[in-house]
């Protein structure tokens, strides 16, 4: 049994995996001990590989060493199997990678597009031969939201919504599918410049806020929301078995 934490930009994502399943999840705003013990419930992981977008965090390495046999903490340094033509990798985020890793498991030798609907939007390009080509950063849907309230005198602070009109006939109906509207336009832009230049192209939606896109955006799309899970599951194992030794 392998344990999965992946610290996002908004929450920290636990994950107990067997055989690449999740067969347990946990998600909180900041990880304590007490927290960590009660998703363990009594188990002893094998192995443990910690991921973060916020930088270090030495404070988690040290509530994971003493609960885990194997800890791996996924750096700028450590191997992946998958290739990485990122011209700046110490700055790509961990999650883009892990995801990318994850889409290569699930579709080798495929060209594949993945979207995660996260704090952030992003958009990046995995090629048939297994090398992660980088890709696109933009904010994402409650980013959107909160900013039109942030940075206005009077827009309401407002919640996505699954209807796909065009347009509103009040305020909070404007903002809501001007910003939605928005981002499918954006995604829908992508994937049809993409498919001219790469063939076969797969596209998966992941992240949090992907639930309210798969059925607006008409296309062929594999909707995964472990996918940066997954990839971590693969990177610890590839760095734990004798494909990579230490």
């Amino acid at each position: 049994m392998n344990l999965i934490v992946d610290i996002g930009n908004s929450r920290v994502k636990l994950a107990l995996m067997e055989r690449g399943e999740a067969v347990a999840q946990y998600a909180v705003e900041r990880l304590s001990g007490p927290q960590l013990d009660a998703f363990l419930d009594g188990r002893r992981p094998e192995k443990t590989i910690l991921s973060s977008t916020r930088g270090a965090a030495p404070e988690v390495l040290d509530l994971l060493r003493p609960r885990t046999v194997r800890l791996v903490e996924f750096t700028a340094a450590t191997p992946v199997p998958i290739g990485n033509a990122y011209r700046t990798p110490a700055t790509l985020g961990r999650d883009r990678l892990a995801a990318a890793v994850g889409a290569a498991e699930l579709f080798p030798e495929r060209n594949v597009l993945i979207v995660d609907f996260g704090t952030a939007l992003t958009l990046d390009l995995l090629t048939a031969d297994g090398v992660f080509r980088g890709g696109c950063i933009s904010p994402g849907l409650r980013m959107r939201l909160r900013a039109l309230h942030d940075y206005t005198a009077q827009l309401p602070l407002c919640e996505p919504a699954d209807d796909a009109e065009l347009l509103g006939a009040s305020t909070e109906e404007a903002v809501v599918r001007g910003v939605m509207n928005a981002l499918t336009f954006e995604v829908e832009g992508y994937i049809a410049r993409l498919e001219e230049k790469f063939d076969d192209l797969q596209v998966i939606f992941t992240g949090g806020d992907a639930k309210f896109f798969d059925k607006r955006i008409k296309n062929t799309i594999f909707a995964n929301c472990n996918l940066v899970l997954c990839g971590l599951d693969r990177i610890l194992e590839y760095n734990a078995r004798e494909e990579y030794p230490d």
